[in-house]
């Protein structure tokens, strides 16, 4: 008797549980419609991406480097290159978001968007990037998005956030968002993604 042919979301799992694997090897399942796309890219949660990032908050503003790394409800994150900051170390671990500085310093954040313009006179959109990376909402906040006309996620506004996805490229076999601009009031951050590894 013939078996009916697995859902894509365990495709999909059984290819990320069977290791490390670069973009350039990992097939994703099609995501050729909105709703499994935001499914399956939603329940994604081991996984990096580095790239180029800009930050201008009033006054203040870099450009340097960003590495990001998602284990389950576990990320860390690097971003090189704040003029006079050096690296700073994000990482977040079931709510628990703590930055350590150059020198080895380790700060509890509790507002993690508004401590980190407190300290540093930038921020970032450290609770919701990693699903914005991936090309889909934060499945925990309500949002407004747009499409445009290739059918593909274009802008969405999320937590007083404005995003914009500019260009996509290709990441496991899909095409995946390339460059992001995130605005919150003065803030603008303009994100390149060069590379996507999946686990």
């Amino acid at each position: 008797m013939r078996q009916p042919s697995p859902k894509p979301l365990l495709l999909f799992l059984s290819v990320l549980i069977s290791g490390c694997v670069t973009s350039k090897s990992l097939e994703l399942p099609e995501l050729s419609d909105w709703e499994s796309r935001q499914d399956i890219l939603a329940g994604v949660d081991e996984f990096e991406f580095a790239g180029r990032i800009g930050v201008h908050a009033g006054d203040e503003g870099f450009n340097g480097q960003l590495w990001w790394r998602q284990d389950g409800a576990v990320f860390r994150a690097r971003i090189s290159g704040p003029l006079g900051v050096g690296t700073v170390f994000i990482n977040g671990d079931r709510g628990k978001i703590t930055v350590t500085d150059r020198d080895g310093v380790v700060t509890e954040l509790h507002d993690a968007e508004a401590e980190l313009r407190q300290m540093y006179g930038w921020t970032i959109p450290v609770t919701s990037l990693r699903f914005w990376a991936l090309g889909i909402p934060d499945p925990a906040s309500p949002a407004e998005i747009e499409f445009g006309d290739d059918g593909r996620l274009s802008k969405l506004y999320q937590r007083n956030w404005q995003v914009d996805i500019t260009q996509y490229s290709e990441g496991g076999g899909q095409l995946l968002p390339r460059r992001l601009i995130a605005v919150n009031n003065d803030v603008k951050v303009r994100l390149v993604i060069d590379n996507w590894v999946f686990r």
